[in-house]
């Protein structure tokens, strides 16, 4: 069922079970912190389909955890070509995901394709590195950097699209 949230963001990695559900549950948290939740929504999914259904990993959960962040809940699932119509803005944890989705989504969707780390304020990278193979502490970097690119996200979602729709439901009036 598709969300009545004014803004839809997707968060894509390569197989939704590290960086992107890190990044949903922060953001989701900052939705909720906002009181927006019923204006912003967020989704992650994975360019790649081969672990559908799971869980994230067990790092990442831990880490996401030890800062407040439940992953639990969330599986891992494929972007559908349905998402790129569905969503206003679908964030690519790196530049090889980005190519990837670049290559499956409509012309008239690629506007929304983004890199997350471009709404970074701390942090001068517009990847965020696949903490997958290494250890804790690429779990802890990751998670580090999303949290500066989520919180300048959802200011950037307030005034571009939220103050946007606002504007042009106060025209209608």
């Amino acid at each position: 069922m598709m969300s009545k949230a004014k803004v839809r963001v997707l968060f894509i990695c390569t197989a939704n079970v590290c960086r992107s559900p890190t990044a949903e549950a922060v953001f989701r948290r900052h939705i909720e912190l906002a009181g927006l939740h019923g204006a912003v929504h967020c989704a992650s999914a994975g360019t790649h389909d081969f672990n559908l259904g799971a869980a994230p990993d067990g790092r990442a959960r831990a880490v996401a955890l030890r800062r407040g962040y439940d992953l639990s809940g969330l599986k891992g699932r494929h972007v559908l070509e349905a998402d790129f119509e569905r969503h206003h803005m679908i964030l690519a944890m790196d530049r090889a995901n980005l190519a990837s989705l670049t290559q499956r989504c409509p012309a008239e969707h690629r506007n929304k394709l983004r890199l997350l780390m471009e709404f970074a304020r701390r942090h001068a990278v517009l990847e965020v590195p696949d903490p997958y193979y290494g250890n804790a502490r690429g779990f802890e970097l990751v998670l580090d950097m999303i949290e500066d690119a989520c919180a300048s996200l959802l200011e950037h979602i307030r005034t571009t699209h939220l103050g946007a729709l606002d504007r042009d439901s106060a025209n209608e009036r």
